[in-house]
C-alpha cells in the first residue's frame, strides 16, 4: 500500500474589523510608534472588541470560510482540533463550539494548547489522524483574542498582542506532498519568564488576583527574545538539515510573527533571501497561534505545488518546533 501523507488542501481565516494603531497605545501608555516599531515591527494590530465575543467567534467565520473555498459538506469532517491558548471557556472545549456552530456534527472534537507554537504543535498533531488512514478530512483552526489576556496599563506588552484566527483542511494523499517532517521542543525552564499568574488551578481567580492583574501575559522580554531567536533559528535549521535542503530549495519560510528583529535573524541563519519570509507581524501583530495561518492565508494566491515552506514557531513553555510543508495545490484567492 502506498504511504499516506496529509496535506492542506484550503485554508480559511478571519481577523476583526477594528484596528488599533500604534497612535492609539501611545494615548494608553508611555511609548512612541518609534519605539514599537523599531523593537518589534508593529505599526497596528486588529482587536475584536466586543468583550462578550469570544475566540470561538473568529474561528467560527475561519472555518465557515475554509468549507466555502473548498465546497466540502462539513458533515463530512472527521475531526476538528483547535490551538488556542484563550478558548472561550476553561470548559467544554473550544473545538466543541466551533463544530456545532459551522454544522461538523460527525468530527470529534479536541483543543491543543502550545501557547505561540500552538501552530505547529497542532498541524503535526492533525496530520497524525490522517496518516493512520482512518480519517479523511481533518480541520485544524489555529487562534486568539489575545486583547482578552493582554494588560493595557503595561507598556512592555500591550503593544503586541492582537486578535486572528486562522483554519486549514488536511486531507490523505499519496503523492510526496503535505506534512513532510516536524521537529517539536520544549523547555520547562522557560516559565518563569513568560506566562499568566493566575486563572487555573495552581491559582484560582479572586479579588486578589484580578486586583493584581495577574490574568494577563507576564513575560521578561530580554529573556524570551534571546531564546526565542536561537531557538526558532536552530530548530529551522534543523529540519532543513535533516530533509537535505539547500538554502536555494526553500520556497518560503514562515515564522511566527513575534518580534520583527527574530524573524531577520531566522531568516539571516538559514541565508535565505528576505523576499522568501512571510511577514505581516506590522498588521497584525502576534496573534499567537493564529500568527502562521494567517501568513499562509495571505500568501496562498502565490504559492504553487510542490512549493518547499519552512514553518517556525516560539512560544510560552518554553515550546517551539519547526514543520517541513510541501504545499499541495496552486493557491488562488477567494
Amino acid at each position: 500500500m502506498n504511504k499516506l501523507n496529509a496535506v492542506i488542501t484550503g485554508i480559511g481565516a478571519y481577523v476583526p474589523d477594528d484596528v488599533l494603531t500604534n497612535e492609539d497605545i501611545c494615548k494608553m501608555v508611555d511609548t512612541t510608534d518609534e519605539w514599537i516599531v523599531t523593537r518589534v515591527g508593529i505599526k497596528e494590530r486588529r482587536i475584536l472588541l466586543d468583550r462578550n465575543l469570544g475566540m470561538s467567534y473568529m474561528a467560527v467565520h475561519a472555518v465557515n470560510r475554509l468549507i466555502r473555498k473548498t465546497g466540502i459538506d462539513p458533515e463530512s469532517v472527521d475531526g476538528l482540533i483547535c490551538a488556542t491558548s484563550t478558548g472561550d471557556y476553561p470548559f467544554p472545549p473550544t473545538s466543541s463550539i466551533i463544530a456545532h456552530q459551522t454544522g461538523c456534527r460527525n468530527a470529534f472534537a479536541f483543543d491543543v494548547q502550545g501557547a505561540c507554537a500552538g501552530f505547529v504543535y497542532g498541524l503535526e498533531t492533525a496530520a497524525n489522524y490522517i496518516r493512520l488512514g482512518r480519517y479523511k478530512r481533518i480541520i485544524f483552526v489555529a487562534g486568539d483574542k489575545m486583547t482578552a489576556i493582554t494588560d493595557y496599563t503595561d507598556r512592555s506588552t500591550c503593544p503586541l498582542f492582537g486578535d486572528g484566527c486562522g483554519a486549514v483542511l488536511l486531507e490523505p494523499t499519496t503523492e510526496p506532498y503535505g506534512v513532510i517532517d516536524t521537529i517539536l521542543k520544549t523547555n520547562g525552564e522557560g516559565f518563569p519568564y513568560l506566562h499568566m499568574k493566575a486563572g487555573g488551578s495552581a491559582r484560582v481567580a479572586s479579588h486578589e488576583t484580578v486586583d493584581n492583574r495577574e490574568h494577563t501575559v507576564y513575560q521578561e522580554g530580554k529573556a524570551v527574545f534571546k531564546r526565542a531567536v536561537s531557538d526558532m533559528a536552530d530548530v529551522a535549521s534543523e529540519i532543513v538539515a535533516r530533509n537535505g535542503l539547500v538554502k536555494d530549495d526553500i520556497d518560503w519560510i514562515v515564522p511566527h510573527q513575534a518580534n520583527l528583529r527574530i524573524i531577520d535573524a531566522a531568516a539571516r541563519r538559514l541565508e535565505v533571501d528576505a523576499g522568501k519570509v512571510m511577514v505581516n507581524i506590522q498588521r497584525y501583530g502576534n496573534t499567537s497561534s493564529a500568527t502562521i495561518p494567517l501568513c499562509l492565508w495571505e500568501w496562498e494566491d502565490r504559492l504553487r505545488k510542490g512549493d518547499n515552506l519552512i514553518l517556525a514557531a516560539f512560544g510560552a513553555g518554553f515550546t517551539w518546533g519547526a514543520n517541513y510543508v510541501k504545499w499541495g495545490y496552486d493557491g488562488a484567492k477567494a
